[in-house]
């Protein structure tokens, strides 16, 4: 017989910038399957310019990436015990985010980014949590299927949504991308397509203007 058991988790995040008073921006950003935040976070190195703080928590579940020893990555979920995963790393998001907005001008832009499997993970945040945003970016990552409908439609309605992936990105095939367009028509929105040379990565450039952008 399955169990299940409350009890208190210690998990970290990383930061870059200072909380402050001259903070515009907040950017809330998710890695892909297998990464540390540790490292994902320096890909926004772009964007420390002082009126940005990044922050990127980190996927609750660690294992080495080859054999039983060497590099660590971590994950957000599997396909086991998947939505007690999801709740959790929901919880989680939500703990991190109200710590940092509450260090923060009370008007800023907000800024929602996931990259590869963090897309599905920020996506799932923004539609199944009550914080406040601006923009939600999926990089080099679709909406996740099993969506709320109704909640979801809702919760995006009036934000600016962007879809951005390099034009030789090896994960995105012609059905992802179809699935991706469908999936965004079920939760009425148009995400704005932002396309770039390259392939399954961040780019500086694209950082940066968007956030000129916002």
């Amino acid at each position: 017989m399955e169990n299940k058991i409350n009890f208190q988790f210690e998990a970290r995040y990383f930061t870059l910038g200072k909380a402050s008073e001259e903070i515009e921006q907040l950017w809330f950003v998710c890695h892909g399957h297998g990464q540390l935040a540790e490292y994902f976070i320096r890909k926004f190195k772009c964007l420390d310019n002082g009126k940005n703080l990044i922050v990127a928590p980190e996927g609750l579940s660690k294992y080495y990436l080859n054999g039983f020893t060497g590099r660590v990555g971590a994950t957000w979920m599997t396909k086991e015990d998947r939505l007690r995963d999801i709740q959790n790393y929901i919880n989680y998001l939500g703990t991190v985010f109200t710590e940092v907005r509450a260090k923060l001008p009370a008007q800023l832009k907000v800024n929602l980014l996931g990259f590869s499997q963090g897309a599905a993970t920020i996506s799932r945040f923004a539609t199944q949590s009550t914080i406040e945003f601006d923009q939600l970016i999926l990089w080099a990552g679709i909406f996740p299927p099993d969506l709320p409908p109704l909640q979801s439609v809702e919760r995006l309605k009036n934000k600016n949504v962007y879809w951005v992936y390099g034009n030789k990105d090896q994960y995105l095939s012609d059905g992802v991308m179809l699935e991706q367009t469908q999936i965004a028509t079920q939760l009425k929105v148009t995400p704005e397509v932002i396309s770039f040379e390259g392939e399954h990565e961040l780019n500086e450039k694209v950082l940066v203007d968007l956030s000129n952008i916002f």
